[in-house]
């Protein structure tokens, strides 16, 4: 059914605030949700992050006042907002745990942007993250089952694979290689635009989890995984952050960002199973619509511009969080060896050994020293004699990856 976002008032801004009883809601049972529900719980978390962030960008730019009162209220909701959406994780609920349902958004979010993807240099860019979320995944899974004895399959509901993506180690490339080409938001389909910011936001999530709880973790194998893995969710900020048009006025990207949210619990409320938290998705979509047209008051008052031109009058096709094995088996095959040069995706064998790549390679991982996400995986190969997979459709696609008594690096040198 179309749905137009416009058209809808939403929840007046006022009447949005809410009590301490109404934010802290009953979490979850880690036993029994559904991987999904989890994902959107993880997903829409980012979201709501990526907006608080923003509004305080926006509002340390500006020397109107009234503009900053303005979006002081509207941040103090979208963080309410965010508490009751984070606060649906249980306290019982392992950090490393909760990792595992990280990833499992890295992987199955980024598959289906990539699937439904118009612009193909945007697509292209997914498709080559995602082969590097997977392997984080399959790094953090071996972790899980190496200290805590926890199958990971248990956590994403055999819905995800568990097997090597683009190894970790081959992963650490020159920052001057994370920057792609931006795209023309006069021609983007909106898509595109919805597709980059929510990737960026999940990301970012990442990347913040990472910084925050890596050093929670006692073992120093546990604690040098979060670490690097960390450093790669910066690069992945980076490469999807500057996928966007810089050239965006402050209230253009404040209407993507709500017109985003938005749309995006419209996607959860239509594909939500659990009918308690499908209602939280209803009441942040109906919160979502009244910032909208705060949004469209603003850039009429200061830009003099209908906003509503600058977006469709109807969502397009849902974001559906789903099982996408078939898919990242196929881009498994066909681009776990590609590299990054520039703003271009290319073989890694056409890589030169003087390209700031192996200067990069060579300076964090020590000549192959000591590298925390090969490091697992020898450890559990030694303590269990082999990797921890799960592998529901068929042995790896890749040949050099079947052996589960060994690390490949996953590095071709010219």
């Amino acid at each position: 059914m179309a749905f137009n976002p416009f058209d809808e008032k939403g929840l007046p801004l006022e009447n949005q605030i809410r009590s301490w009883s109404q934010l802290n809601v009953e979490p979850y049972n880690k036993m029994e949700v559904d991987p999904y529900t989890r994902t959107r719980v993880i997903l829409m978390n980012g979201i709501e992050t990526e907006s608080a962030l923003f509004l305080h960008q926006l509002a340390r730019h500006t020397v109107d006042s009234e503009l900053k009162k303005r979006l002081a209220l509207v941040r103090r909701v979208e963080q309410q907002q965010e508490k009751v959406v984070n606060w649906l994780v249980p306290g019982s609920e392992s950090n490393l745990e909760v990792t595992i349902g990280y990833e499992q958004v890295a992987v199955d979010l980024t598959a289906y942007l990539a699937r439904t993807e118009p612009d193909s240099y945007v697509k292209a860019a997914l498709d080559f993250a995602l082969l590097e979320d997977f392997d984080h995944l399959y790094r953090y899974a071996n972790l899980l089952d190496l200290d805590l004895n926890i199958p990971g399959q248990r956590i994403v509901g055999e819905m995800t694979d568990i097997t090597p993506g683009r190894p970790t180690i081959a992963e650490h490339r020159h920052p001057f290689d994370e920057i792609r080409r931006p795209y023309d938001s006069r021609t983007a389909d909106i898509l595109t635009k919805l597709h980059v910011a929510t990737i960026v936001a999940g990301e970012q999530q990442t990347m913040n989890l990472y910084m925050n709880i890596g050093n929670r973790y006692v073992d120093m194998v546990g604690r040098g995984l979060y670490l690097e893995i960390a450093q790669i969710e910066e690069q992945h900020v980076t490469h999807y952050e500057s996928l966007a048009d810089p050239t965006m006025s402050w209230f253009e990207r404040l209407l993507l960002h709500d017109y985003s949210e938005a749309y995006m619990y419209y996607s959860c409320m239509e594909t939500e199973s659990d009918p308690r938290i499908r209602s939280i998705w209803e009441a942040h979509l109906e919160m979502e619509l009244g910032h909208i047209q705060e949004d469209l008051e603003l850039m009429r008052r200061f830009e003099n511009r209908d906003g509503r031109e600058l977006f469709p009058a109807e969502f397009p096709e849902i974001t559906i969080l789903q099982s996408n094995k078939d898919y990242v088996r196929q881009v498994l095959s066909d681009q776990l060896y590609l590299n990054a040069s520039d703003t271009e995706f290319v073989p890694n064998s056409e890589i030169p050994l003087d390209a700031r790549y192996y200067w990069y390679q060579n300076r964090v991982n020590n000549g192959q020293g000591f590298v925390p996400s090969q490091a697992v995986i020898e450890a559990h190969i030694s303590s269990k004699g082999s990797d921890y997979r799960f592998e529901s459709e068929g042995p790896h696609p890749v040949e050099e990856f079947r052996t589960r008594e060994a690390v490949p690096t996953g590095i071709q040198r010219p």
